[in-house]
């Protein structure tokens, strides 16, 4: 996609951004930022955060650092005290996640606690945490939305992948029920399912198969980038509110 000029059509909301330390979320961050919203930026890595913060506020943007872990109930309850000054959070981009490969007869379990826990848990602990003040900027007339990053391998099959694609089809099918909660008190969800994007996330895997398939498959076409991404969410919470775009799959045009 290519990127717009700054404007000012989320200009009053609140965002929350988890893995906002890089890829996607920290790309999101920033387009968000580019459109009014002020944004509190989540992740583990402080350091991180703040260089995409300062990018932000270089650019003429809001953003608050907020190191936290999804994993964490305690650091996600403190995250939400925190960002308290930016106002009432109503809208939640929940992008951390991991991406730990390996055949299943490895048994490899410290990587699927750590896969379940970040992609799944995170998720869940993520919006249950800011999910009043949601329900307040919906019950008060302004939009509120949760837009949840899963993959497309939510649906996709492949060696080595089952845990992490497991981890994005609970994300898929949580977002569709979450849906017939939230709907109705004026939460909108979308649930994200994107192709191959080119991001740090490829570096997470260190099954050799599986990273040559993957960087063989970088290589022959062309891809997502982060920037694609966050363009995309950009425009979901940007539609007037009585619209939802519940399920967005997108995929490179040459990715089968």
């Amino acid at each position: 996609m290519t990127a717009n000029p700054t404007s000012e059509e989320l200009a009053g909301r609140v965002a929350v951004v988890t893995g906002a330390a890089s890829g996607i979320g920290a790309a999101t961050a920033r387009v968000l930022a580019e459109r009014g919203a002020k944004v509190a930026l989540l992740a583990r890595r402080a350091d991180r955060l703040e260089a995409v913060a300062a990018q932000i506020t270089e650019a003429g943007g809001t953003a608050l650092v907020v190191p936290a872990d999804v994993t964490d109930e305690q650091s996600m309850a403190a995250a939400a005290e925190r960002i308290a000054p930016l106002g009432t959070v109503d809208l939640v981009v929940t992008g951390a996640g991991n991406m730990l490969l390996s055949p299943f007869a490895d048994g490899r379990t410290e990587d699927w606690d750590r896969t379940i826990s970040t992609n799944l848990t995170g998720v869940v602990r993520t919006i249950h945490v800011f999910e009043p003040q949601l329900a307040a900027a919906a019950q008060a007339g302004g939009a509120a939305d949760v837009v949840n990053l899963s993959s497309i391998g939510a649906t996709a099959v492949a060696p080595s992948f089952a845990l992490y694609c497991a981890t994005k089809a609970a994300v898929s099918h949580l977002s569709r029920n979450l849906r017939t909660e939230f709907g109705p008190r004026g939460i909108r969800v979308t649930n994200l399912e994107p192709g191959v994007v080119d991001t740090e996330l490829m570096d997470h895997v260190d099954d050799a198969p599986s990273k040559q398939w993957l960087q063989g498959l970088i290589e022959s076409i062309t891809v997502l980038s982060d920037r694609d991404i966050a363009e995309l969410i950009a425009y979901t919470v940007a539609l007037p509110k009585h619209i939802n775009l519940s399920q967005v799959v997108v995929l490179p045009t040459q990715q089968a």
